[in-house]
């Protein structure tokens, strides 16, 4: 199959809005709606298929199903919401282990940052028993988008 780099260029623009929405969503209500989840998965699946990429999906599947086992135990031990570990386990699936290092990095400023709002009294949060619950929604879109703008667009383009 071809590549077609503008297709592969729209995709990650509705990838980025649908980030956007699940980001206010939970932002405003606390939660993630598994719909805007699965409609990532399938944006990245079509992303995969007309970018050229699908030959390393079953990587980044992979790698998706590694990175949502170990989120798992955070789960389990209430450091992380059901909404959240799926959310990032589409994010994974989209980075990669090829993008990932740079998503992280991404995600560690933008939770840095949304944390010091939340300090600052800037943004909302949530009180459970002793401990600060933050939306983590935001953070990931941030990085997943920024991980986009610095790392995927640019391989679609270069036969281009």
């Amino acid at each position: 199959m071809h590549p077609y780099p503008q297709a592969s260029l729209w995709i990650l623009v509705i990838a980025a809005v649908t980030l956007f929405w699940v980001a206010l969503t939970d932002l405003r209500e606390f939660r993630i709606p598994n719909e805007l989840v699965l409609a990532l998965v399938g944006l990245y699946l079509l992303y995969a298929l007309v970018s050229g990429q699908w030959v390393t999906m079953r990587w980044n599947i992979g790698f998706a199903l590694l990175m949502m086992a170990g989120m798992i135990y955070a789960y389990w031990q209430q450091q992380m919401g059901g909404g959240d570990l799926k959310l990032l386990a589409a994010a994974f699936l989209w980075t990669g282990p090829w993008n990932a290092l740079l998503f992280a990095i991404l995600l560690l400023v933008f939770v840095g940052v949304h944390y010091a709002a939340v300090r600052l009294g800037w943004a909302a949060a949530q009180r459970s028993g002793t401990r600060l619950r933050i939306p983590l929604a935001p953070a990931v879109a941030g990085a997943l988008i920024g991980t986009f703008a610095l790392g995927f667009a640019m391989p679609a383009f270069q036969g281009a």
